[in-house]
């Protein structure tokens, strides 16, 4: 087993448990927005805050469902132009977008963990429940971090098939 194997396997793993995380954060949400539709007398009144909530954990949600989506396959590509060119040059190109894209996270990341530290020693609050929000902003840093990592993977993979090894 390759030491890219390897790799590939560790960010699997980190990427499910940030998944499972994400995907509990989507069912709170869920439950939060659709309490008041149909059965929203079961407590005879609305929940305090839900709005705010929502917002936060979608936030939850979507940083850290973002590496198994790239792992899987299942982000967003836009490729018509890129299929026009010669394979080789799709490689090249491939190469540096992931690049590009790497670049981009571990800014993302690097501005996130800023961010929620500005708002820590601002002890910056939800409009309505004080609910501190630096501790949502630090876990969406964090789950930049797998993303890096996938995309590290990715890069190497790219590389090999620029230069002709296949990967």
């Amino acid at each position: 087993m390759s030491a890219l194997t390897k790799f590939d396997g560790f960010n699997r793993k980190v990427a499910l448990v940030l998944e499972g995380i994400g995907l509990a954060a989507m069912v709170i949400m869920v439950f939060l927005t659709n309490y008041g539709r149909d059965r929203g007398q079961a407590l005879l009144r609305p929940i305090y805050g839900a709005l705010d909530a929502v917002s936060l954990l979608q936030l939850v949600a979507i940083s850290f469902a973002a590496s198994i989506t790239l792992i899987t396959g299942r982000h967003i590509e836009v490729e018509f132009l890129t299929a026009l060119l010669p394979e080789k040059l799709q490689h090249v190109v491939d190469f540096f977008v992931k690049l590009l894209c790497f670049t981009l996270f571990v800014a993302l990341a690097w501005y996130m963990f800023v961010y929620a530290h500005h708002l820590q020693a601002k002890m910056e609050n939800n409009g309505d429940c004080p609910v501190s929000v630096y501790p949502f902003a630090y876990g969406a840093a964090i789950a930049c971090n797998p993303v890096c990592l996938v995309y590290i993977s990715l890069i190497i993979k790219c590389f090999k098939r620029m230069i002709g090894n296949d990967a």
